[in-house]
């Protein structure tokens, strides 16, 4: 939190801060959450982990669609939230304000977690017909759009049709959405493959800018918005060895917690072992290293 500034809202990871009228000041925290709990142990360096990669894929993505990113250098924030740089910096953005969709949009290039308790019961994810016989960690034949509801903080999102998705944003806007989250899906995987992992699948926040052009919000491809698996360890039948946050999910599931909070503390083994993974996405994928992007922020 900034001292003496309300934020606007606070979600399970980042604080948001009204900016003026028409930006906004995003800090990632080091909170982390699993299965819509935010658990009461935090991840060192985490916020800042997930800030660095998504500023370095907004580069990347800049030819797929517009990103809302104004600035991430903390002395060219506006008053008082310059004043606090040792608090902000590497870990905050400044953005532009964006009229948001009322869609979670999901791309899927492999079947795992829901996707795949959903095959299991209709053979199909999110009215997407899949060819019989997949398993844990199949490669679907090409990426799949499975978008779902936005629920408020501690609420479960629920899957969608495409069909559902059209009658709430009307059958133009959708089409858009679809099209835009299988291009990011596609690019992030193609850079991800390049550095020796596999995108299993990703959430994009997506919104209209004051222009109404659709435009890339919030984080993108990190690992608490994606699944990022080792690709040398890749073995379908089974669950993935992977750098995101399953490795909370596996030992919370395994601690015998009932997934109500609250939940418990993490052990600083898990701790530790949580930051690794996510700072080893960051220097896998952006081929650098992170305590430089540290010191450089």
């Amino acid at each position: 939190m900034i001292p003496g500034v309300e934020p606007l809202h606070s979600g399970k990871v980042r604080d948001l801060y009204a900016v003026g009228d028409d930006q906004l000041l995003l800090v990632a925290s080091d909170r982390i959450s699993a299965y819509d709990v935010i658990l009461p142990t935090p991840i060192p360096d985490k916020g800042a982990v997930l800030t660095g990669l998504s500023l370095w894929w907004f580069e990347q993505l800049a030819e797929v669609v517009a990103h809302h990113v104004v600035t991430a250098d903390v002395s060219q924030y506006p008053a008082p939230f310059n004043a606090h740089p040792e608090l902000l910096r590497g870990r905050s953005m400044l953005c532009k304000k964006l009229t948001m969709v009322e869609v979670e949009c999901v791309a899927r290039g492999y079947l795992t977690g829901s996707g795949l308790s959903d095959y299991k019961k209709t053979q199909s994810v999110c009215g997407v017909p899949l060819p019989a016989g997949l398993v844990d960690g199949s490669e679907l034949p090409e990426p799949i759009f499975t978008p779902t509801t936005k629920a408020p903080v501690g609420q479960h999102d629920m899957p969608m049709t495409y069909d559902e998705v059209a009658s709430l944003v009307g059958a133009e806007l959708a089409d858009e959405l679809r099209r835009t989250t299988i291009e990011v899906y596609t690019r992030g995987a193609e850079l991800a493959r390049k550095a020796g992992i596999l995108l299993a699948d990703t959430k994009v926040e997506l919104g209209h800018d004051e222009s109404g052009a659709l435009t890339l919000g919030d984080e993108v491809l990190t690992p608490d918005s994606s699944r990022f698996w080792p690709a040398a360890e890749y073995a379908p039948g089974r669950a993935q060895p992977s750098y995101d946050k399953q490795y909370v999910r596996d030992w919370l599931t395994e601690s015998g917690w009932d997934r109500q909070p609250p939940a418990p503390e993490l052990p600083a083994d898990v701790v530790e072992r949580t930051r690794a993974k996510y700072v080893g996405a960051y220097e896998l994928l952006t081929g650098s290293s992170f305590d430089s992007y540290l010191r450089e922020s």
